[in-house]
């Protein structure tokens, strides 16, 4: 589908227009966006526009990293939007020429249906030009990034607090899975806000430096975004070091308590095989109470060496 939002002098904001009416004197800027595109409606990149034929073909080859290019009068940027449901990376690109933006994506995207009607349902059209636009379909991208970064913080909140009373096993099990959620996000924001720094240190891009603060307060928001991934990354590796501790302490206690028990049947099974040896001249063996005076012996050992432990601090 492709959907085109034109001003003209002459009727304001219009979306009717055709690709062909683009072309028109009266329309000062215009913004085309190839949404789920058809083989045929694809074809209009190069057709219609004449896109550089390697910026056509970025936008086919999924999924790159976030970048901008310079075609000589066409900035070509690849954005990152993410799905809310697997975390993944859904590529968004755009074409910022001189009085017009196009924009190219495979998935339908809310965040740039949102950046749509926010420009068709603006009240102060005359203020608003391409840049804007294309500023309004970074700042929606980044804007979905939160949600997914602040659910992530309150499943470590309930695994730090550990409400659930869960077991070891799960919580490290579930700390590896939001880590591996964390890697996904480092993955979209960290390009993305180093694509954001390019954007508002260029000089190439045209009418940049009147609206290079809207860019700029993007930007600011992917650091915040940046510096909550990190912070989190360290909780998890102090949650995961802290249930390696307490995973290694616990078998060690375990370790201790069957090395006591070992230790104290050692000499009570040697006493054992002595006696359970097939030899007829063992005077023992003809006492009447040696027996009752061996038990007595191994019972009298046993406990000796257990008080003797728990004197040492082996049992707390």
């Amino acid at each position: 589908m492709i959907r085109i939002l034109a001003f003209t002098e002459s009727d304001g904001m219009v979306e009717e227009l055709s690709l062909q009416e683009l072309h028109r004197s009266d329309v000062r800027w215009f913004w085309v966006d190839f949404d789920r595109p058809t083989e045929e409606e694809a074809k209009e990149l190069s057709d219609f526009f004449h896109f550089h034929p390697l910026a056509i073909e970025d936008c086919f080859h999924l999924l790159q990293r976030p970048k901008l290019d310079y075609y000589e009068d066409v900035q070509f940027f690849v954005l990152h939007a993410i799905n809310e449901m697997t975390l993944g990376a859904e590529e968004v690109d755009i074409f910022l020429g001189d009085r017009y933006v196009v924009s190219f994506h495979f998935a339908q995207l809310k965040a740039v249906d949102e950046a749509w009607l926010r420009i068709k349902e603006s009240k102060q059209v005359q203020e608003i030009n391409h840049l804007f636009c294309a500023y309004t379909v970074i700042d929606h991208l980044v804007d979905q990034y939160f949600p997914c970064v602040y659910q992530i913080e309150d499943q470590l909140n309930e695994l730090e607090s550990n409400t659930g009373q869960k077991s070891i096993e799960k919580l490290m099990s579930e700390t590896f899975e939001v880590r591996s959620k964390l890697l996904k996000l480092r993955r979209t924001i960290f390009p993305m806000r180093d694509l954001l720094y390019r954007v508002i240190s260029s000089d190439r891009i045209m009418g940049l430096k009147d609206q290079v603060f809207f860019f700029s307060d993007i930007y600011d928001h992917l650091l915040k975004l940046s510096e909550i991934l990190e912070s989190n990354r360290d909780v998890t590796a102090d949650l995961r070091d802290s249930y390696i501790s307490l995973n290694s302490n616990r078998m060690n206690n375990i370790m201790k308590t069957l090395t006591v028990i070992t230790t104290i049947f050692m000499p009570l099974t040697f006493i054992a095989g002595i006696y359970g040896m097939n030899f007829q001249n063992m005077p023992e063996l003809n006492w009447s109470w040696g027996y009752f005076g061996v038990l007595a012996v191994m019972f009298g050992i046993g406990v000796g060496m257990f008080l003797w432990f728990r004197h040492k601090g082996w049992f707390k």
